[in-house]
């Protein structure tokens, strides 16, 4: 009995610390909004030189794709932060530093729902950049373009209207 009380004890502290195997990942999140840096000012410096000779619909375009990005970036800060908070340990930043006022706030319910508008807002972008180019875009392709982006957007809601029914349950 008491072998078996060690063991478990054991093997509880090994997958609580398993955690940790997180960290890496997170702290990789960092090199993803690096080169996700790199790629929006690659873009701009596509863009700017061509500035007075695009047409406004292009302009609108290119700058849709830089919303985008900045999305995508804002995302990965998102993520990054609160899945580590959430999963692995809190952050330990003093309080002379400048500390983003949503850090500690996030539980993984409010991360999920966040993952989930930004991914709407992202297939927004998309879908509207494919609107702005629809002659360039078959017909079959719009239609799935907006199937997938609606399926986001039903299952944002769905994940929204599920928790909340699952907080009024006793």
């Amino acid at each position: 009995m008491a072998v078996n009380l060690q063991i478990e004890r054991a093997v509880e502290r090994l997958m609580y610390a398993s955690r940790w195997l997180l960290a890496p990942v997170y702290a990789g999140m960092s090199l993803a909004l690096l080169a996700l840096a790199i790629k929006f000012f690659q873009d701009m410096y596509h863009v700017l030189p061509d500035i007075l000779r695009l047409s406004e619909a292009d302009l609108v375009l290119a700058l849709l794709s830089l919303v985008d990005l900045a999305l995508v970036g804002s995302l990965i800060v998102i993520v990054m932060f609160s899945g580590y908070e959430n999963f692995v340990s809190r952050l330990d930043i003093s309080d002379t530093a400048e500390k983003l006022g949503w850090l500690g706030t996030h539980d993984y319910t409010s991360l999920k729902m966040k993952v989930a508008t930004s991914i709407v807002a992202i297939s927004s972008i998309h879908l509207l950049k494919v609107f702005m180019n629809i002659n360039a875009t078959a017909n079959d392709k719009i239609l799935w373009y907006m199937l997938l982006h609606l399926t986001f957007v039903l299952s944002a809601f769905m994940m929204g209207y599920l928790d909340k029914l699952s907080k009024h349950q006793p």
